[in-house]
């Protein structure tokens, strides 16, 4: 990409029928809501895209489906992550052969007991860098009990090609987002951070220039970002206070499942499966995630009636 990304790059859902198996064509429909709500680009096969709960045949068929279906209109990012180097070099050159336009990654992880060494993070990722030519965004987040250090981020940035991008989920995500641009200057090329938005407006008073939220409020969301970054902070300030209750409870209650329901109440998608062992939203939770949807008056809530 010639011009650095920034601004609110959601990871789209991975819809399923009832019976558990996966939807192409709701993906599809999945990629044109969110094309709809205004995204700067769409990560496919994330955390939140249950990318844990796909087969490799799967992730491949999702791959395909959605750079084919978006082709071009926004860019696409897609995870790789994997704790073997061969398997996410093996899945970052085919997506960069599909289309992909940036690649995100986890640092190796399988539990929190088996986990390389900082020399052995670092040659993961050189080895994708090596591969490819697109650039690589390093997710940052607890989920992996990885300890990734600003120092070793820094060093990741000057001396992998590719490395450029970072996406910040840890606690205190500010202070390591501020630690990181001012230690690897203009070598981080894009500070975003995630988490639902929930530490937004912490992260742009540290530096982030975008964020990776779910697919539930981007059109609410990407204006705490648009008035901020072009000085309009009290703007900012007001959008983030509309949107934090549901952020709160999308964070806090709902997790990945939040998107999903609501594009099932609002006809994007045919049903808000999740795969065992996940578990549905109870009906409290859901009443409230709607409640708060329609105050909002959400895109995904009336897309596809």
């Amino acid at each position: 990409m010639k011009t650095p990304l920034t601004g609110i790059l959601p990871v789209a859902p991975t819809p399923f029928h009832a019976d558990g198996s996966i939807d192409p064509d709701g993906m599809r429909r999945v990629l044109d809501c969110m094309i709809d709500q205004g995204v700067d680009a769409i990560c496919i096969l994330a955390n939140y895209s249950e990318q844990f709960l796909l087969s490799d045949d799967e992730r491949a068929i999702l791959t395909k489906v959605s750079l084919e279906h978006v082709a071009g209109r926004v860019p696409v990012i897609v995870t790789i992550s994997h704790f073997a180097t061969d398997i996410v070099v093996y899945r970052a050159k085919q997506a960069q052969t599909l289309g992909a336009s940036m690649l995100m990654m986890m640092p190796p992880y399988h539990g929190v007991g088996l986990a390389p060494a900082e020399q052995g993070v670092f040659e993961h990722f050189a080895a994708v860098s090596d591969a490819v030519t697109i650039p690589i965004m390093v997710q940052d987040a607890p989920l992996s009990g990885v300890a990734l250090s600003v120092p070793l981020l820094v060093r990741m940035a000057k001396e992998i090609e590719n490395v450029s991008y970072f996406k910040m989920e840890t606690p205190f995500a500010a202070d390591k987002l501020a630690a990181l641009i001012e230690m690897g200057g203009e070598h981080i090329t894009g500070p975003f951070d995630g988490e639902e938005a929930v530490t937004l407006l912490a992260d742009l008073d540290a530096g982030c220039t975008g964020t990776m939220t779910s697919a539930l409020q981007p059109e609410k969301i990407r204006p705490i970002v648009t008035e901020y970054r072009a000085g309009n902070t009290d703007a900012a300030l007001e959008q983030w206070k509309l949107c934090l209750p549901l952020i709160n409870h999308e964070n806090r209650q709902c997790g990945l499942r939040a998107a999903k329901t609501v594009m099932m109440e609002g006809g994007v998608i045919g049903s808000d499966y999740v795969r065992h062992p996940l578990k549905p939203l109870s009906p409290r939770t859901k009443d409230r995630l709607l409640s708060l949807s329609r105050e909002l008056d959400l895109i995904a809530l009336s897309w596809g009636k």
